[in-house]
């Protein structure tokens, strides 16, 4: 429910912001082009029906999307049009993203940095990190993959009875850490992803793992621990998301050009090299993963 009470907010948000901008837009061009009539020429009344908007025009692309387009296994060595069939919407909220990025997120991600030290915050990622183990386990038993759920679980239990979560002295003993999901897993079942997604706040996804995230946030621990005071519980997230935008700081100028694809792109890659290395397959060389850190693109 916490999840997605925040994707319908952020919904909420980008339509509250289209009608303002169209109205923005259209005191513009009435100042700029109506403003003045020219000679012999009588004054053009614009009506709200001719008043176009980039926004409200990329809605309209949802009624050419088409079931085959649902049933698509998105990659990034696809062409756009198979697996990003809503690029018009999908750049438009991530253009809203993009903004609450740059006004808010990144600025409070770098004091986060400059204000918390090293030690700190990496104490408190690896204690969330240890709260998700239980989940993976789950998830890896989902799986089939038996001993990887054992693992994960000596993991959890180690470093809850030592550290309580806040170090990670089990991968010191070669027990190494894995991040699951719901989506995840019906990808290793062949479960194809769906078309690529930028969702309002939550950055890139895909129908499946947009789908599965409302299922992922229903098994974080937070949720029960902090039911009681919702306060608190969103206090967390907001951490959460502050710690993950800091992690990107030192690689977002890695970024160049098209923003936008390049992060649909490491995004799919990322997702497909995870489904693949459970799978025990080929993963190619060329595929971006960050098996230590949590930190998807957030923009």
């Amino acid at each position: 429910m916490h999840r997605s009470s925040l994707i319908w907010v952020g919904m909420l948000s980008f339509s509250l912001s289209t009608p303002v901008f169209a109205q923005d837009e259209s005191i513009n061009n009435n100042t700029t082009d109506s403003a003045v009539p020219k000679m012999n020429e009588s004054p053009v009344v614009e009506t709200k029906s001719d008043v176009k908007h980039p926004r409200l025009e990329s809605l309209k692309e949802l009624k050419n999307l088409k079931v085959d387009d649902l049933k698509v296994n998105a990659s990034a060595a696809q062409s756009d049009g198979i697996k990003d069939p809503l690029q018009p919407l999908n750049r438009q909220i991530y253009e809203f993203n993009d903004m609450l990025d740059r006004n808010v997120a990144r600025p409070l991600a770098v004091q986060y940095t400059e204000k918390v030290p090293t030690e700190v915050r990496g104490s408190y990622r690896q204690f969330r990190k240890n709260l998700g183990e239980p989940w993976n386990a789950v998830n890896q038993v989902a799986q089939g993959r038996f001993g990887r759920a054992a693992q994960t679980l000596g993991r959890f239990t180690l470093n809850t009875v030592t550290t309580l979560g806040f170090a990670d002295p089990a991968r010191r003993l070669g027990l190494g850490t894995e991040d699951e999901s719901l989506g995840t897993t019906l990808g290793y079942y062949g479960v194809p992803s769906g078309p690529y997604l930028m969702l309002p706040l939550m950055g890139p996804s895909t129908l499946r793992d947009g789908l599965s995230s409302i299922v992922d946030s229903q098994a974080r621990p937070q949720k029960y621990l902090l039911e009681d005071n919702d306060r608190l519980y969103y206090s967390e997230q907001v951490m959460r998301g502050i710690d993950a935008r800091s992690q990107l700081l030192d690689v977002e100028d890695v970024l160049q050009g098209d923003k936008y694809a390049a992060i649909r792109d490491i995004y799919l890659q990322r997702k497909n090299f995870q489904i693949a290395q459970k799978k025990g397959g080929e993963t190619g060389a060329d595929l971006f993963i960050d098996s230590d850190g949590d930190a998807d693109f957030i923009k």
